[in-house]
């Protein structure tokens, strides 16, 4: 059997040690760097919830406390490029008003797109965040939505994909339930516009002036509801009837998603 020198076995030692050592002071730095990532991170998501509350506000609407998350690692690299991939923010119970009555969204979601904030307006919270695009969903209460109507008990849902009605009316004297459901688009001005064309009412005297009542009736709440100007200038391009209420989506580009400092 063939024996080594023992000075030979301690050089080799000496270098797996160092070897070792290295790594993990590679591993600590690596760690480091991660918690001041993330960090970062948080102090721009509160940094940036707090101008978009001001720009809510600056909307003439009101929301719970913006829920911000900044998207895209790692996040030191967007700071230094000014350039950030993807902020959400979710607005919880929003309020605005439509013609005195108060419209609620229980949730709105948005989703900016390629923002421009510099390190600066951060810090300062002087200066503006733009958005390349911002994409925004939310759900209109049927509540809400009923009663821009304006038609004493009348109800609204959804049904087979639908925009659902329900309502007391009273038809010559006799006190009937009409019920049906509407076609729901987006009008050219922005608003929503509800189309009732298929009502009917049980028990509906087969009478010429009781079909023309419930024709006018129907009529009468086919209208073209406005909503309230929605923050960072987002504008509605569909709306679906869901169980929970009316899903709308809109979009926008080139926004600021902050007050001007």
């Amino acid at each position: 059997m063939t024996e080594y020198p023992a000075d030979e076995a301690r050089p080799r030692r000496r270098g797996r040690k160092l070897l070792i050592g290295l790594v993990v002071l590679l591993l600590i730095v690596a760690g480091l760097l991660v918690v001041a990532d993330r960090v970062a991170v948080g102090v721009a998501e509160r940094a940036i919830a707090k101008r978009v509350s001001q720009e809510v506000d600056k909307q003439g609407a009101q929301s719970s406390e913006p829920e911000v998350r900044v998207g895209g690692t790692p996040f030191l690299t967007q700071v230094l490029d000014g350039r950030y991939q993807r902020i959400s923010i979710k607005l919880r119970d929003v309020r605005a008003s439509v013609e005195g009555d108060t419209v609620r969204l229980p949730v709105l979601n948005v989703d900016a797109h390629n923002v421009r904030a510099s390190l600066d307006t951060l810090r300062t919270g002087r200066g503006d965040v733009i958005a390349d695009t911002v994409d925004g969903t939310g759900t209109i209460s049927y509540d809400s939505l009923a009663a821009l109507l304006n038609r004493p008990g009348l109800t609204l849902g959804e049904q087979g994909g639908k925009l659902a009605v329900t309502a007391p009316v009273d038809i010559l004297g006799q006190k009937l339930t009409v019920s049906g459901t509407a076609d729901v688009t987006v009008a050219d001005n922005g608003a929503v516009a509800l189309r009732f064309n298929d009502l009917d009412a049980a028990g509906l005297p087969n009478l010429p002036l009781a079909r023309a009542f419930l024709t006018n009736y129907a009529k009468g709440i086919s209208i073209d509801v406005p909503l309230p100007d929605l923050p960072f200038q987002l504008a509605v391009r569909e709306v679906r009837p869901l169980p929970e209420g009316l899903a709308v989506t809109a979009d926008a580009k080139n926004v600021p998603i902050n007050s001007a400092g």
